[in-house]
């Protein structure tokens, strides 16, 4: 990691999601003052973040709110050195039922964001983005430059707040980089994604349902994004800047699939439903990283096997299959 980080006042919004509890822990087990934003609710579970040990947990200044509250987040952003923004709305398919929300959640909420940054002096502002806006790769692997393509509402809200990241940065100089991860997998991630989606029901059952398997995706353990993360938000003279956060190295999830499914030691029956498929132009069919820009600017690089990432991915999901409702199609 960066022992740039150590000491530093950080804010982390979405703390209580997959990367988000991810990324809180290794900031307090690098000696960051951390301030934590998760999504309120009347039972007071602080999502993810329930997850961490209590000697973690203990040190973390946890709020409960919401982004769409610009009152609220001007609040928790004074005294920040450093915010790492990563609330958001992410599921694709629930972005094709709800849209607005995405817009109200996603762009509107990072504008609040950004004003409270501005407004109390942040000396850096993470923003993370998604390789979701490239859409279909029009050239591979995809570079910084790669035009973007909003190909769900999802990924049009995410270009929405990558831009208005960009417009404070040319605008007002805030110093902010904005962080492209492409596919994070791992411990902690929802029921939405694909790898819980299909480890839990080959667990659960002889029969995976599952929607198109020949995408093709960029896969990265969750503790090398976290990584890149940390050496985004504490490198010299990156402000402004765009990076990507991805191996290289492609693989369909029909082929992902099969390694997953290697490594458990099962051959369960797999069903493509209609009802998990994308709508036909809205499917992106190719992500694949070109990190040079990260490699060069902060060092980083994807360093964990998918083998060695499926095993850690694996061992946790068999461990807390409670949290998961497998036979239920999660959007």
């Amino acid at each position: 990691m960066s022992q740039k980080i150590t000491g530093k006042r950080v804010l982390v919004t979405g703390a209580g999601g997959f990367i988000g509890s991810h990324l809180t822990e290794a900031l307090v087990k690098e000696g960051a003052s951390v301030k934590a934003l998760v999504t309120y609710n009347s039972r007071n579970d602080w999502g993810q973040l329930e997850r961490l040990p209590e000697s973690i947990r203990s040190q973390i200044e946890v709020y409960a709110g919401n982004i769409r509250d610009p009152y609220f987040v001007d609040r928790i952003t004074k005294g920040a050195e450093i915010v790492f923004h990563l609330a958001a709305l992410i599921p694709i398919p629930y972005s094709y039922l709800a849209p607005a929300e995405y817009v109200e959640t996603n762009v509107r909420g990072t504008l609040h964001v950004l004003e409270a940054c501005r407004k109390n002096g942040v000396a850096r502002l993470l923003h993370t983005s998604t390789s979701e806006t490239y859409g279909t790769a029009l050239y591979t692997p995809i570079d910084e430059k790669h035009p973007l393509q909003g190909q769900s509402p999802y990924s049009a809200s995410k270009i929405g707040a990558d831009k208005l990241a960009e417009s404070y940065w040319r605008s007002f100089e805030l110093p902010v980089v904005i962080v492209r991860p492409f596919n994070t997998y791992g411990p902690r991630q929802s029921a939405r994604a694909f790898l819980p989606t299909i480890l839990t029901q080959a667990l659960s059952g002889n029969t995976v349902r599952t929607g198109s398997l020949e995408p093709v995706r960029d896969m990265n353990y969750v503790g090398d994004t976290v990584r890149g993360f940390i050496l985004a938000a504490t490198a010299s003279d990156v402000e402004g800047l765009t990076l990507n956060l991805g191996s290289g190295t492609g693989v369909t999830m029909g082929e992902l699939m099969n390694v997953a499914f290697q490594i458990l030691g099962r051959s369960p029956t797999v069903e493509v439903e209609s009802t998990r498929l994308r709508p036909r132009n809205s499917e992106v069919y190719e992500l694949i990283a070109n990190a040079d820009l990260a490699r060069k600017t902060i060092g980083w690089e994807s360093l964990t096997s998918l083998e060695m990432g499926l095993k850690k991915t694996m061992e946790w999901i068999a461990g807390n299959m409670s949290d998961y409702k497998p036979q239920i199609y999660n959007v």
